[in-house]
C-alpha cells in the first residue's frame, strides 16, 4: 500500500512538473508563495526552479512567432487571389468580356466600385505603354501602390506616445488593445492601459484581466463613469511616470448614434489637455468580415476624429480582403495592422507588398 501511495505521489508530481512547463508563460500572483511552498530537494527543487524562472521572465508571455501571412489570408486568397490568377491564366488580352469578368471578381471581394475602376483604368493605360508587360504583375503592382501610405512614426522624444483605439462594439477592439500592448511590451516599451470603454458591460473587467496577464497597469473607474476622465487620468499617469506609451480603449456603441462621436471628440480634446499634441495615433478597429458595410462606419469615425490608421481584425475569417483596398482609398488612411487569429501574437504589422504577394501566392 505504501509503495502504491509513493508511486502515485511521484506520478502526480511529474504530472505537475509537466503542467508547469506548459503553463510556464502564464505567471500568476501565487508565484511567490508557491516558490516557497515547493522549495526543497529533488523534484520539489525542480518545481521551485520553474516558478523562479517564471518570476524572472517578466512579461507574461514568451516572444512568439507571428502567424504566417499565407495561412492567415487563406480565405481571401481563395476568394480573390486565386480567382484573379485563374482569370489571367485563361485570357490576358483586355477585351470587354475579360474586363467585365475582372470587374466582377474585384467587386465580389469588396474592393469597391471606385477602387475597382481605378485598377482597371491603370491596367489599361499601363498595357498601352508597354503591350508586352504581364497583366497580372501590373495589377499586383498597382494594388501595392494603392495600399502604400506613410503613417505616424513613434517619436521616442515624445513621452508618452498616446494611442486612442476606436471602433464599434463587436469588432474585437479591447482584445486588439491587448495585442497592441503585447507587441509594444515585446519591444521593451513601458506602457499603461486605459479602460475608457465605460459603457459596454464587462469591457473594464476584460481589459483589467488582460492587464493582469501582461503585468501592465490599467487605469479604470466604475462602469458608466466618464470615459474622458479615465483617458485623462491615464495620460497624466503616463506623463508623470515618463512611460513610453499610453493605450486607450474607448466606447463603441453603434456609430449611427451621434452621442458616441461627440463622446469620442470629448475624449480626444481631454487627452490633448493632459498631453499637448496627443493623441499621436487614432486607430480604428474594423471587422474584416463586414466587407463594404464597414466603410460607412470608417467614414463617420474619420470625419469625427481624423484617423491615422486602420486595424483589420478577423482577416483569417474573411474571404473579402479586398475591403483593405476600398478602405484605404476612401479614407486615404494607411492600414496599421492585420488581425490573423485570436492569440496575442496574431496581430501583425501591415506591409503592402507582403500583403499582396500573400494574396497571389
Amino acid at each position: 500500500m505504501l509503495f502504491l501511495y509513493s508511486a502515485g505521489y511521484t506520478y502526480l508530481k511529474i504530472k505537475k512538473v509537466f503542467s508547469l512547463f506548459q503553463a510556464f508563460i502564464i505567471p500568476s500572483a501565487m508565484d511567490l508563495p508557491l516558490l516557497v511552498l515547493y522549495g526543497g530537494l529533488g523534484l520539489n527543487a525542480l518545481l521551485a526552479l520553474i516558478y523562479y524562472l517564471r518570476l524572472l521572465r517578466g512579461p507574461a508571455f514568451k516572444e512568439a512567432k507571428a502567424p504566417d501571412l499565407l495561412i492567415g489570408l487563406e480565405k481571401t486568397r481563395l476568394g480573390l487571389g486565386d480567382q484573379l490568377k485563374s482569370l489571367f491564366s485563361i485570357q490576358a488580352t483586355l477585351d470587354p468580356a475579360f474586363l467585365e469578368k475582372l470587374e466582377e471578381t474585384l467587386l465580389a471581394a469588396d474592393v469597391g466600385v471606385k477602387t475597382t475602376q481605378k485598377l482597371l483604368n491603370h491596367l489599361q493605360e499601363a498595357l498601352k505603354e508597354n503591350p508586352q508587360a504581364q497583366s497580372l504583375e501590373l495589377l499586383k503592382a498597382q494594388m501595392v501602390q494603392l495600399l502604400t501610405f506613410s503613417e505616424p512614426k513613434e517619436d521616442s522624444s515624445l513621452k508618452p506616445w498616446v494611442t486612442l483605439v476606436v471602433g464599434v462594439n463587436g469588432v474585437g477592439k479591447t482584445t486588439t488593445v491587448a495585442k497592441l500592448a503585447f507587441r509594444q511590451q515585446q519591444a521593451g516599451k513601458k506602457l499603461i492601459l486605459a479602460a475608457a470603454d465605460t459603457f459596454r458591460a464587462g469591457a473594464i473587467e476584460q481589459l483589467k484581466t488582460w492587464g493582469e496577464r501582461l503585468h501592465l497597469p490599467v487605469v479604470a473607474q466604475k462602469e458608466g463613469s466618464d470615459p474622458a476622465a479615465v483617458a485623462f487620468d491615464a495620460v497624466q499617469a503616463g506623463v508623470a511616470r515618463q512611460l513610453d506609451q499610453v493605450l486607450i480603449d474607448s466606447a463603441g456603441r453603434l456609430h449611427t448614434k451621434v452621442g458616441l462621436m461627440e463622446e469620442l471628440k470629448k475624449v480626444k480634446r481631454v487627452i490633448q489637455k493632459a498631453c499637448p499634441g496627443a493623441p499621436h495615433e487614432v486607430l480604428l478597429v474594423v471587422d474584416a468580415t463586414q466587407g463594404q458595410n464597414a466603410l460607412r462606419q470608417a467614414e463617420d469615425f474619420h470625419e469625427a476624429l481624423g484617423l491615422t490608421g486602420l486595424i483589420l481584425t478577423k482577416m483569417d475569417s474573411s474571404s473579402k480582403g479586398g475591403m483593405a483596398l476600398a478602405l484605404t482609398q476612401a479614407l486615404q488612411v494607411p492600414i496599421h495592422s492585420l488581425g490573423l487569429g485570436e492569440k496575442l501574437p496574431d496581430l501583425q504589422k501591415f506591409e503592402a507588398k507582403a500583403f499582396v504577394e500573400a494574396l497571389f501566392a
